[in-house]
């Protein structure tokens, strides 16, 4: 009887626990679900009031997306009869398909802006971070909360002095200057994340290999860098999460040539003013590369998010 007691709440906390997760998920998922069926609306039932959630699907927000439209007259719509499924869908606005719009290079800056100032900020952060951990730094906590410390400051307040000194080093609108800025921002993060997991790093394993006759960078290669792992993969969701959603700084310094995803696809302009389907459709597209990293690196986000309580 007293086995039975004491088994039954905790299986009936378990389930109220698994319950409370899996409703908080779906209560999540709706936004997101929500943005997706937007980007198979139509431009009238996007915004039509009640919200209707059944609905005809169809890839004019996707059409819009990555096309260049203009109006026509009808005898040039008449004498010039659809040449794909594409042309079909603006031809009832009349309108025809003049070439692709710029979301596929503004999607490839995100990539190239948000993977190689990701990829900066790891090598970076985990060179600090070792040195850190591993060396007697003189006034090292003051380097560690000055690091820190350029995390504390709202991104709007260095916006002008950064906007002035790119203008004058020439960085502004590059993908250099956009990367070097988004890893001067992630590298604090970087580095105490990976300073956390390193000291979890028994020094016994480096010593071992300095007598087995490694060098001190074969050491850090071979016996640290396996050993933290999960922690810079972790760290690169963190940093990657960062560059990909950046707005600010990307509507401030790129116009052009490195303007990025997230301050283009609000300027998406359809017949009768804002595209609300082909903006839904470029957030679904804009948000799978990051949300397939995260998914590819799951494992290692927990232990991440929990550094420091969890100890091996």
């Amino acid at each position: 009887m007293s086995s039975f007691s004491v088994t039954e709440p905790s299986k009936r906390s378990k389930w109220f626990a698994g319950t409370l997760v899996i409703l908080y998920a779906l209560i999540t998922m709706i936004p997101l679900a929500w943005i997706m069926l937007t980007g198979f609306k139509s431009p009238a039932d996007a915004i039509s009031y009640p919200p209707k959630v059944i609905f005809e699907p169809t890839l004019e927000g996707y059409v819009n997306l990555f096309t260049q439209r203009t109006r026509q007259t009808e005898d040039f719509l008449a004498n010039n009869p659809p040449e794909n499924w594409r042309d079909e869908i603006v031809r009832q606005y009349d309108m025809v398909i003049v070439g692709p719009s710029k979301f596929g290079e503004r999607f490839l800056n995100s990539v190239i802006i948000g993977f190689g100032s990701t990829f900066l900020s790891i090598f970076l952060g985990t060179l600090a971070a070792y040195a850190f951990s591993r060396f007697k730094i003189p006034l090292a906590d003051d380097l560690l909360f000055f690091i820190l410390s350029t995390r504390m400051m709202p991104p709007i307040a260095v916006a002008i002095p950064i906007f002035l000194m790119y203008r004058q080093l020439g960085l502004s609108d590059t993908h250099l200057g956009m990367i070097l800025l988004y890893t001067a921002v992630n590298i604090s993060l970087a580095v105490w994340l990976l300073k956390g997991f390193i000291d979890e790093i028994p020094r016994e394993y480096e010593e071992a290999a300095l007598i087995d006759g490694y060098t001190r960078f074969q050491a850090f290669y071979k016996v640290v860098l396996p050993q933290a792992a999960t922690g810079i993969a972790s760290t690169a969701i963190f940093c990657l999460i960062f560059a990909w959603n950046e707005y600010a700084f990307a509507v401030l310094l790129t116009s052009g040539t490195a303007q990025t995803a997230p301050p283009f696809i609000p300027t998406i302009i359809g017949v009768g003013g804002l595209d609300w389907p082909a903006v839904a459709a470029g957030a679904t597209i804009f948000l799978l590369p990051v949300m397939i990293f995260t998914i590819l690196l799951r494992k290692n986000l927990l232990r991440g998010i929990t550094f420091g309580a969890v100890r091996k």
